[in-house]
């Protein structure tokens, strides 16, 4: 059974009506997977990425969540939103509270757990990634890379099954990107799906497992990476051919 299944979802923007954001959005999304979202700027993959834990609601079309339509109720949200979590591209979108403790902490303790064991949620969740000696830090005083593990963290505090995180590497330094996936790859052997949207090619190529190509707010691509090079269709309309082959060269 597919962990999500997308059918002729259809959206639109009050301020863009004449142009959906997604426009027939059909999709099957395999669990277990480490999952790159690709697609130039504009294509839908961020308002895909909202669809999945219901802070957007389908225009028109259905979508499923191993094999339940997905419950627009507040006990349906909370529930579904326990399950699949969001990092958003600017880590400053998620840290709100003052210290780096009470901002991991939040999602706990939203969740009805007890202080101690949202306390034990915190440790897990920064030893994870590496934030330990940051936990008592004002949030405000954190780097780029310290800020976007303390958001990750905050995330994975809530033991979510599924990771999406929309391009939070995209400004860090290449230090700062290996730390997220060394991470991002010991959540995933704990059995987790992750979703990545990313314009490295790279990452495309050697750290995921599955690939995701959104075009004009469909999706064009559902499948291995080596498999995507042979829809040359595919690669030539959405551009990819090209920033394939810098990729590629880049590497040698």
């Amino acid at each position: 059974m597919p962990l999500f299944t997308f059918t002729d979802v259809r959206y639109t923007y009050p301020t863009q009506p004449q142009r959906p954001a997604l426009d027939h959005f059909s999709l099957m999304i395999p669990a277990g997977e480490k999952i790159a979202v690709v697609g130039r700027n504009g294509s839908g993959k961020s308002t895909f990425f909202l669809h999945l834990n219901g802070l957007l609601k389908p225009q028109s079309g259905e979508i499923t969540f191993r094999g339940q339509p997905l419950n627009y109720t507040r006990k349906g949200l909370k529930r579904l939103r326990q399950q699949v979590a969001l990092v958003f591209q600017n880590p400053d979108d998620q840290l709100f509270s003052a210290s780096v403790f009470q901002d991991i902490s939040f999602g706990p303790l939203n969740l009805g757990l007890s202080e101690a064991e949202a306390r034990a949620r915190v440790q897990e969740a920064a030893e994870l990634c590496h934030i330990e000696h940051l936990l008592e830090r004002p949030t405000h005083a954190l780097s780029g890379g310290e800020k976007a593990r303390v958001a990750l963290a905050g995330v994975l505090a809530m033991r979510p099954h599924v990771l999406a995180l929309d391009e939070l590497m995209a400004s860090l330094d290449p230090w700062g990107r290996n730390s997220i996936r060394d991470i991002l790859d010991v959540y995933h052997a704990q059995g987790k799906t992750i979703l990545l949207i990313t314009h490295d090619l790279s990452l495309v190529r050697h750290w995921a497992t599955w690939v995701i190509v959104v075009h004009e707010g469909r999706a064009v691509f559902s499948g291995q990476a080596d498999d995507l090079l042979h829809h040359q269709g595919i690669m030539d309309k959405t551009g990819l051919i090209h920033i394939w082959h810098e990729a590629m060269s880049d590497c040698l």
